[in-house]
């Protein structure tokens, strides 16, 4: 007997172990995505076409090709598009001509080794989590016979719409108009090994660059992370940027000259200055666990900002609705980095936000400026935390809830605890500190990814604040069946 798939959803996707993930599951995962297709899309799965493509893990190669399995057992056709980024197999599905109904991207998980992921598009935009559970439920029971498959390169399109967008956003037809800027590209060996010669070919110098598949890695020291890594390369080389990229390209971290990372509500705020400069009053949607001055930071460049739920998937959707009701949203970010522009349809793209700074930076350099120079007026919180909460039952739902209806009262007695005007995840709660305004607040919500946990994320900008709001909350949920608190103490007695 099978085992029960419907415990692979995770967030906008599927996800697994090894051992979780096998041929025959990713066959029928395959084959059921064809039949809800063709339900959606009012057709037979014979009419569809299917783009496939995974990132650079070996055990993915295996992985992919049961999938294509099950799709051309459904009569569909195979767009092969092996080894690639996300953004570029993402991007078939608006390609002219022969363009995609559904697009698959299988890669490793940034849970951790071992873990695998299928994320799943189609024309229609991004399934919900009810449309996962749907299919999966659909590929309990399937036979699957045997189809044919067409290699494609989806990379060799996607390159030429990037060429196209830096020769745009720099208003210069010249074959090399990032001449003079260097940058080096950490492509931590997946599949954005060609962006440095990309690059190149636009004019800029990368040497220094590393991370191409299979290629050498400068020697770390003890205890480097790949970022701090890349940041001590910027400053040896006296490089302009540094550009970390996960492996399949849906997101990336950039590192200015000084060696500043540009990451989280950094980069947010980064990108949200460069169009709120051209674009006053756009709105600017992010996940809902974005910092206080980020906020006011928007605001001060004459933009709106909107918190959502975490999850690319959901930040990118409720764009895209704000803009069907009017509302000018030119951009859906995530701290995480997920990167999704409106004038890139909306595609979840690392590759696309790196080069569209990498031409912001040129620009700025021209004058004399940097890219960090625009947030210098960012203010960052003294204090930030993230902690994770287990809950201890089968089902953890209707105990979450109960944790934040608890909350939610305590802000009726408590005036100091004020609910936010914009939680629309969980419940966020303001505090007034030290005679300050809205100066430190926590949140509390249901993970996205791990079914039976609470994150609680904190910040303060004056000293301590941290730990005065957890103290208060820990106080309030000490009494909380089924939930384990023991994290939130920690944090509390080493703060």
């Amino acid at each position: 007997m099978n085992p029960d798939w419907r415990k692979l959803l995770s967030g906008a996707g599927i996800r697994g172990s090894e051992s979780d993930l096998t041929d025959e599951f990713a066959a029928r995962f395959g084959f059921a995505c064809a039949q809800w297709l063709a339900e959606k899309l009012e057709t037979t799965p014979d009419k569809l076409t299917f783009s496939v493509g995974r990132d650079n893990r070996p055990t993915l190669k295996r992985l992919s090709a049961a999938v294509i399995r099950g799709l051309t057992a459904a009569d569909c056709d195979i767009l092969d598009c092996g080894m690639c980024a996300a953004p570029a197999l993402f991007n078939t599905l608006s390609w002219e001509g022969r363009r995609a109904n559904g697009a698959m991207m299988i890669v490793g998980s940034h849970a951790g080794a071992g873990v695998g992921e299928i994320r799943l598009s189609s024309s229609l935009g991004l399934p919900s989590a009810e449309d996962l559970s749907e299919i999966l439920a659909a590929a309990q029971g399937l036979h699957l016979p045997q189809r044919l498959v067409t290699p494609v390169d989806p990379m060799r399109a996607y390159t030429e719409g990037l060429n196209r967008m830096a020769h745009e956003k720099l208003e210069d037809d010249a074959l090399r108009p990032l001449l003079g800027l260097h940058v080096i590209v950490d492509a931590s060996g997946g599949a954005g090994g060609f962006y440095a010669g990309f690059l190149e070919e636009l004019g800029a110098e990368t040497w220094g660059s590393y991370g191409f598949h299979g290629g050498q890695a400068p020697e770390k020291q003890p205890g480097e992370t790949p970022l701090a890594l890349l940041t001590r390369r910027v400053q040896e080389e006296e490089a302009d940027l540094g550009v970390l990229l996960d492996t399949d390209c849906d997101r990336a971290t950039l590192v200015d000259h000084a060696g500043k990372v540009l990451s989280g509500n950094r980069l947010i705020a980064l990108i949200a200055a460069i169009l709120l400069d051209k674009n006053p009053g756009a709105t600017i949607v992010t996940d809902s666990v974005t910092s206080s001055g980020l906020s006011r930071f928007i605001s001060e460049w004459g933009g709106v900002h909107y918190r959502f739920r975490r999850g690319s998937r959901n930040v990118i959707e409720e764009a895209k609705r704000l803009n069907d009701e009017g509302i000018d949203c030119p951009l859906a970010i995530e701290t995480s980095g997920h990167t999704a522009f409106r004038d890139n349809k909306f595609l979840d793209d690392g590759l696309y936000m790196a080069t569209w700074l990498i031409c912001e930076a040129y620009d700025l350099k021209r004058c004399g400026k940097t890219l960090s120079g625009l947030i210098d007026d960012l203010a960052e919180p003294v204090e930030s935390t993230e902690i994770r909460l287990r809950i201890q039952d089968e089902e953890p739902l209707p105990v979450a809830r109960s944790v934040i209806e608890t909350v939610l009262s305590h802000t009726l007695d408590n005036p100091a605890w004020r609910l936010a005007t914009d939680s629309r995840e969980g419940v966020r709660i303001l505090f007034n500190l030290e005679d300050g305004v809205e100066n430190a607040f926590f949140q509390l919500r249901m993970s996205v990814h791990e079914k039976a946990t609470m994150v609680l994320n904190a910040e303060s900008d004056v000293p301590g604040g941290v730990r005065k709001i957890l103290s208060e909350l820990y106080a309030l949920l000490s009494d909380a069946p089924k939930i384990d608190l023991a994290p939130l103490k920690k944090v509390i007695d080493c703060a």
